[in-house]
């Protein structure tokens, strides 16, 4: 449920974007066994506030064009019925989202704009302060959602388009909770009882979310697992625990594969990329992409974990909220 390979195909001449998609990354899904992937729009900070929504209108353009250039092995879906069609074709379904909306600001009438465009999953802030809500980096501020935030909270599940809530503060979150009358997704977040990190989300915001329907998809970035170990193992426990505390139902994954987007966005004469004083390409060994998620599947078994549950976290549970939230005016949603 997160991908940021848009930062690497839009970094390409446009010429290139469907080829360098079908060439870089397509191999790499394929061997991950990937049929689902969401595909953030996120902006750097060069082009805030000011470039944001060009440049987010720039990666949506490129999304469509990576589709339509591929489309015998994938197609850009817009609701979960389509998604369960592509599944069927073996084709990878992808679903486009906004990674904070910095192109939205106050203006919360352009998410419907956005929705026309395919975009059909959101988050308000990254890790700083932002129009619509604080991201986790602003906790000690306890700010929660804006009133344009709140706003946008409301259109989003008018239109149905699901409200992210991973990089939310965690004012941000609770207020979410409050509010919200259809589920919410944590599209990559972990266990903060596992690692007491501001990105990872508490056990009462994991029963939040689980208690509305939502889903939390567990976050790959090796920093936020553990401080020192960065292995398989760890992740696996906070999947564990993320299940433990939710249910089984309620879990997914959301990789944030960050060194595989800096090998293909950063020059080899740049600095080091890092976040928040960690170094940006932390990853666990054998999944620095898409093609190691194999290795998931199989230290879930090892761990003694039914099939029936492994195939739901894998993106049964995924898919079943697509099903019934993706792309769903209020008026139609399902049950």
């Amino acid at each position: 449920m997160h991908n940021d390979l848009l930062c690497a195909v839009v970094a390409r001449p446009v010429h290139r974007w469907a080829a360098f998609f079908r060439e870089r990354w397509l191999p790499q899904l394929r061997a991950g066994g990937v049929n689902l992937l969401t595909l953030p729009v996120f902006i750097e900070d060069p082009y805030r506030p000011e470039g944001a929504l060009r440049r987010t209108l720039r990666m949506i353009e490129a999304a469509h064009r990576l589709a339509a250039g591929n489309s015998d092995a994938v197609a850009l879906c817009s609701d979960g019925a389509q998604v369960d069609g592509v599944h069927a074709e073996d084709r990878i379904a992808l679903v486009l989202a906004l990674e904070s909306a910095p192109g939205v600001g106050e203006d919360v009438e352009l998410l419907e704009t956005l929705f026309r465009l395919d975009v059909r999953i959101a988050s308000l802030a990254h890790f700083g302060r932002a129009a619509l809500a604080d991201g986790s980096g602003e906790d000690r501020t306890g700010g929660r959602l804006t009133r344009a935030g709140v706003a946008a909270l409301a259109e989003m599940e008018r239109i149905g388009m699901l409200f992210d809530v991973s990089h939310l503060g965690a004012a941000g979150v609770e207020h979410v909770l409050e509010l919200a009358s259809r589920p919410v997704i944590a599209t990559h977040s972990s266990a903060r009882a596992l690692l007491d990190h501001h990105r990872n989300l508490t056990d009462e915001q994991i029963h939040g979310i689980a208690a509305g329907g939502g889903i939390v998809c567990v976050n790959f970035f090796a920093p936020y697992l553990h401080e020192h170990d960065h292995s398989i193992d760890r992740l696996i426990d906070h999947i564990e625990h993320v299940a433990g505390v939710a249910g089984v139902e309620h879990v997914g994954l959301g990789p944030d594969f960050i060194k595989e987007v800096l090998a293909d966005t950063t020059p080899p004469c740049c600095e080091h990329a890092f976040v928040e004083g960690v170094p940006a390409d932390a990853y666990l060994p054998g999944l620095e992409g898409p093609a190691g998620l194999p290795l998931v599947t199989e230290a879930l078994q090892r761990r003694g974990w039914p099939e029936d549950d492994i195939v739901a976290v894998l993106g049964e549970n995924v898919r079943r909220l697509l099903r019934t939230e993706l792309g769903w005016p209020a008026a139609l949603a399902t049950a």
